[in-house]
């Protein structure tokens, strides 16, 4: 039974991987690359999936629920096996794959923890200057920037708003960037 224990999937997989798409779907939105000069490059549409898949990760573990944090962490896996795919489609040996997820797992959770704090604390700035360092590396917040914060904390908002059940059965709804007022 230990062994098999091992091959078992979650219950809650596939509804991870729906909620991973949806964050992915709305990480790619062109208004980031036209209108606040996100870099379009692998590096660039990686930064905002790591920043909307941490809204979700936070909404879920967060949830009373029981089943949150087990939810959230299917979304956490989904992500994950997408980029060892990801990379090994992009020609990566599989020699230095484990390597490479690890370091995107640290990258990840440094941007999730820095996200999360300017959350807790109500603080468009700090939200601001973690997304300048993260996002167009660079020590002050531009524009673009506190643009992207005001939108961030929008996001967080909406998908609070949204009943557990719902992401549960793999629907999350990300407001479109472009339609997010500019005023916070």
């Amino acid at each position: 039974m230990g062994l098999l224990s091992a091959f078992r999937r979650s219950s809650h997989e596939r509804a991870g991987f729906t909620l991973y798409g949806a964050a992915v779907a709305t990480a790619r939105s062109p208004y980031f690359y036209a209108d606040l000069a996100v870099r379009d490059s692998v590096e660039g549409r990686l930064d905002l999936i790591h920043l909307h898949a941490a809204l979700l990760v936070r909404r879920l573990r967060r949830d009373a629920d029981e089943r949150g944090p087990a939810l959230a962490q299917a979304v956490f896996d989904a992500m994950f096996s997408d980029m060892d795919v990801n990379l090994r489609e992009m020609g990566v040996s599989d020699m230095v794959v484990g390597k490479r997820v690890r370091g995107l797992w640290e990258a990840f959770h440094g941007r999730a923890i820095a996200y999360e704090a300017a959350l807790d604390a109500g603080d468009p700035a700090e939200m601001a200057a973690a997304l300048a360092r993260n996002v167009w590396r660079e020590d002050e917040a531009g524009p673009a920037a506190h643009r992207l914060a005001r939108i961030t904390f929008a996001q967080a908002e909406h998908l609070q708003s949204q009943g557990f059940a719902t992401l549960l059965a793999g629907q999350a709804k990300f407001l479109a960037p472009e339609g997010i007022p500019d005023a916070a």
